[in-house]
């Protein structure tokens, strides 16, 4: 059988893991590029066993990465949501957990060079257009994981990696609230429309009767609720400009309402299945909608918002420019690099720029 190689590192950033490659080692065109992360992922299956995907949407995540051009960004990134089981690659939102990833990677590969004993990477998210400034453990001048920083959803400890995120109001649409209101009633449900890092639709669990803190398998197992969930969705994606929504992760969906030990909790749909903790675009998103009155998120005054989510609680710290506008929002992520080497796609999607090679059956 004959096949391409490409060189790839597997890597978990915040709760999500995937493979992260140079934009230069994958194909320059979209269609041919998005064939090889399908095969690269196993998609296709419900298992993905054909590939390196993980089975679920939090590990069938790509990041690509490539020096940037831009004055006063040091890289670029681009995420992509694999389907597991259609063929479908999405790069119309961002991910701030495999963002967590990007500056070891960038500093490992030989992008940026380290500056200390912490190193500043400054990234352009190519799906959004938002700046993050991501720094990062380097002692000694080389990355290090090990640390004592915990984050919800990840077992044991490891190095922080602080995000801080910049121009992430209205990244897709020019606005944080796209639709011009802070609040809308769409099929007798009152929802909140709003694009902060990550464009969503958030409306109180109770309205469509459930829980913010129900088990995510007692909502994955409502074939009902999830119905309805995504008639809802469909519309919010029409109203948003996104057009028809059926093959897009996007807008994402937020169930909130009250818990005790934090601000509000939510159950994240990534959108069809909930997200086991909380991405950290959807945390910037909630966040943001809490800053500002009228939506459907519980107010919050202080500078720091705490979100309850099947992981535990995530805290956002956001600093607002008025009303509508966010001048930053910050997050605490780790990372770790799992594995380096040669990815193997077979060569009937993409020959490469390198010679094939013979694979003894």
């Amino acid at each position: 059988m004959r096949q391409t190689r490409i060189p790839c590192v597997i890597m978990r950033g915040g709760s999500s893991r995937g493979p992260y490659f140079l934009e230069s080692d994958l194909p320059s065109d979209t269609a041919t590029r998005d064939a090889v992360l399908l095969a690269a992922m196993g998609s296709g299956h419900q298992l993905q066993v054909d590939g390196i995907g993980g089975a679920n949407t939090l590990t069938s995540k790509v990041a690509i990465v490539a020096p940037s051009r831009e004055e006063g960004v040091d890289v670029d990134y681009l995420f992509a949501q694999v389907d597991i089981l259609k063929s479908i690659v999405d790069t119309r939102p961002n991910c701030g957990n495999m963002l967590a990833g990007v500056g070891p990677f960038a500093i490992e590969a030989g992008i940026v060079r380290p500056q200390g004993e912490t190193t500043l990477v400054r990234i352009r998210n190519r799906n959004t257009g938002a700046l993050i400034e991501a720094l990062i453990q380097t002692p000694g001048g080389e990355v290090t994981y090990d640390g004592d920083a915990a984050i919800p959803g990840v077992p044991g400890t490891a190095a922080p990696i602080m995000l801080r995120f910049r121009q992430v109001a209205g990244a897709k649409t020019g606005k944080l609230f796209p639709t011009g209101a802070r609040s809308e009633v769409i099929d007798g449900i009152e929802v909140s429309l709003v694009d902060c890092a990550m464009p969503m639709m958030i409306l109180r669990a109770a309205d469509v009767g459930t829980s913010a803190e129900a088990a995510p398998a007692e909502i994955d197992g409502d074939a009902a609720l999830l119905a309805r969930i995504e008639k809802l969705r469909m519309e919010a994606g029409r109203r948003m400009g996104f057009g028809d929504v059926t093959d897009s992760v996007v807008p994402k969906v937020g169930l909130v309402g009250p818990t005790e030990g934090a601000d509000f909790a939510v159950r994240y749909l990534t959108p069809h299945a909930v997200h086991k903790a909380l991405a950290v675009t959807g945390a910037i998103c909630l966040a943001a909608a809490a800053k500002v009155p009228g939506t459907v998120v519980p107010p919050v005054a202080g500078d720091t918002v705490y979100i309850r989510h099947p992981g535990g609680v995530l805290d956002v710290p956001i600093a607002m420019n008025g009303e509508e506008d966010v001048a930053w929002a910050g997050m605490l992520r780790t990372a770790r690099r799992i594995m380096e080497g040669t990815l193997l796609v077979p060569g009937r999607v993409w020959t490469g720029n390198a010679p094939l090679h013979k694979v003894a059956a």
